[in-house]
């Protein structure tokens, strides 16, 4: 295994929440920004919030759902460092790393259809997504010519080399990208840029040290180690939180309302029974109590927090 050779562990911790505004908050995302602030802040460090508003067709800019966020954000008591960091306005960044991408000869065009990425007979990943079978970069090699109808996508053409970490809470995590991921997209056929590119180049440049999401993105992360040894910046902290589920053990959904904000917000007016009712799911509390976000930093340890999947309170 190949941990990342370089690491941020020694500097001030820079944690940071990157919510996207496609529909209204639920306590799971809750539950990941409340521990993302309480970790930096129990360490001395700061939290940046950044709203990954990048598909303007599902996130317009400050539209219903980024107020809501903002507003559900400010009720629960969670400050924020800085000015917040909205990746609607940071496409010109993005294009200079992507040309970073093309000097090193990594880009190549994808004209591949959501029919073809996910016919049956394609490659999967183990969590059964369609892994690319580089059909557009050997059609490339061949100089066959393109489909004249279709704007391409643009992937990253990844090395036959394993990346690996140590999560802070999952432990040993590997992938060989060429052989369990394969070639990725970076900017979509729309130009829209995809999350793997602009996260790691949003982390990167806002020195972003810790990185606290659920675990559903652990697999995520070896794509983003070689983008970050490919532009030039330190490898974070990374610990991959347990989501949280209801009794049956489904993980929330912004698109079943579960653990909904305008639920929750409407039954406490006070956050703070909220709070304690999540500290005590995580293992921070013995049991539910009211409690300010303030009052928990002295009694954060990563220690308490559960790998497995945390149960939404009791009448929530």
């Amino acid at each position: 295994m190949e941990i990342g050779e370089k690491s941020n562990k020694t500097l001030p911790v820079v944690g940071r929440f990157a919510p996207t505004p496609s529909g209204r908050l639920h306590l799971g995302n809750l539950m990941c920004a409340m521990l993302s602030w309480l970790s930096a802040k129990a360490a001395g460090g700061k939290v940046i919030l950044r709203i990954e508003d990048l598909d303007a067709a599902r996130c317009p800019f400050m539209g219903e759902n980024t107020k809501y966020l903002l507003d559900d954000l400010a009720w629960m008591g969670l400050a924020f460092d800085g000015e917040v960091l909205w990746q609607s306005g940071r496409s010109a960044i993005y294009d200079t790393f992507l040309d970073k991408l093309k000097e090193k000869d990594l880009l190549y065009p994808c004209y591949c259809s959501r029919a073809e990425l996910h016919a049956a007979t394609a490659p999967h990943r183990a969590d059964g997504v369609p892994k690319y079978d580089r059909k557009c970069w050997y059609r490339l090699q061949n100089g066959e010519p393109p489909p004249r109808d279709r704007k391409p996508a643009l992937r990253v053409k990844v090395p036959n080399e394993i990346f690996g970490f140590v999560d802070g809470l999952q432990g040993e995590y590997s992938e060989n990208l060429e052989a369990d991921c394969s070639d990725f997209v970076v900017r979509r056929s729309d130009g829209v840029y995809a999350y793997q590119l602009a996260v790691v180049v949003d982390d990167g440049l806002s020195g972003v040290s810790e990185i606290v999401r659920g675990n559903d993105l652990l697999d995520s992360t070896p794509r983003q180690m070689f983008l970050q040894k490919i532009f030039g910046f330190s490898h974070p902290v990374y610990r991959h939180i347990p989501l949280l589920t209801d009794a049956n053990g489904r993980r929330l959904s912004k698109r079943e309302g579960d653990g909904c904000m305008e639920r929750v917000r409407a039954a406490y007016p006070d956050p703070a029974p909220v709070i304690g009712a999540l500290a005590a799911a995580l293992g921070l509390l013995p049991s539910p109590e009211s409690m300010r976000l303030k009052d928990l930093i002295s009694l954060f340890d990563w220690s308490k927090i559960p790998r497995g999947a945390v149960l939404l309170p009791e009448g929530f």
